[in-house]
């Protein structure tokens, strides 16, 4: 005998206020009888809108699992509503998501919800994708430029501020993010100075950025002074490449 199924099909994620609805919800699968049918449609439709659900859902001969049709109107429901694009699918004890969502910490927590509504005979198949990666945004913000700071010190520039200051925009996008500032140098000079003015120059950052309203334990500091160069420390040019301020996503 089968297993039931249920596959919701389009754009998962809910439709800009005050727009019209957003693409349809295609609802296919087959269901053991009318009223499990009609409760997952009257699911479906206060959650998006009946504008936007497609029945295409069928009644036929299936072996349902115990409380099979409960644990599917606990998985339809606001998490649905985060993911853009893809899928729900639900053959049986087994759950597949797939589609974009807006970072990883959100990525892991929808798949963890799921689980928690589940008993332990399901299995949940995470095919979520981080739309944009949250080390993209960062890359992206800080373009390859230099946080500039005056020659020797842990003091940053106008120049370096105004950049630091587009990097902290950028980090109240990644909210619950945890972000390493690593800091380097050039070879000038004796190593030991050099790890010891990097360590202050990403503990300068820190402050800036904690002063600008970012949470002090969502940033962890570290210096790695001359011991891991982007370029030719024979330049002038290489040089100053090397006299970096580095941010890594790490959790």
């Amino acid at each position: 005998m089968k297993i039931p199924t249920l596959l919701l099909l389009g754009c998962l994620a809910a439709g800009s206020a005050g727009a019209e609805p957003g693409p349809p919800i295609v609802v296919s699968g087959t269901v053991a009888d009318e009223a499990s049918k009609s409760a997952l449609l009257e699911r479906l439709r206060t959650l998006y809108g009946p504008a936007r659900v497609v029945d295409q859902l069928a009644v036929g001969t299936v072996a349902t699992p115990a409380n099979w049709n409960e644990y599917v109107q606990r998985l339809v429901g606001p998490n649905l509503k985060l993911i853009k694009g893809g899928q729900l699918k639900i053959e049986g004890n087994t759950i597949s998501l797939r589609g974009d969502v807006a970072s990883e910490a959100q990525r892991q927590q929808i798949a963890a919800d799921f689980a928690a509504s589940l008993n332990p005979t399901y299995t949940v198949n995470n095919g979520l994708r981080v739309a944009v990666s949250e080390q993209g945004v960062l890359d992206a913000a800080l373009a390859d430029r230099i946080i500039e700071f005056e020659s020797g010190k842990a003091t940053l520039t106008p120049a370096g501020t105004e950049v630091l200051d587009q990097m902290t925009a950028a980090m109240r996008k990644l909210a619950g993010v945890k972000v390493e500032v690593i800091g380097h140098t050039d070879n000038a000079g004796s190593r030991a100075g050099n790890l010891s003015l990097s360590q202050a120059r990403a503990e300068a950052v820190k402050a800036h950025v904690v002063g600008q309203g970012i949470a002090a334990e969502s940033i962890a500091v570290s210096g790695e002074g001359p011991d891991r160069p982007v370029a030719d420390n024979r330049t002038p040019e290489g040089r100053a490449r090397n006299r970096r301020i580095e941010f890594k996503v790490i959790q």
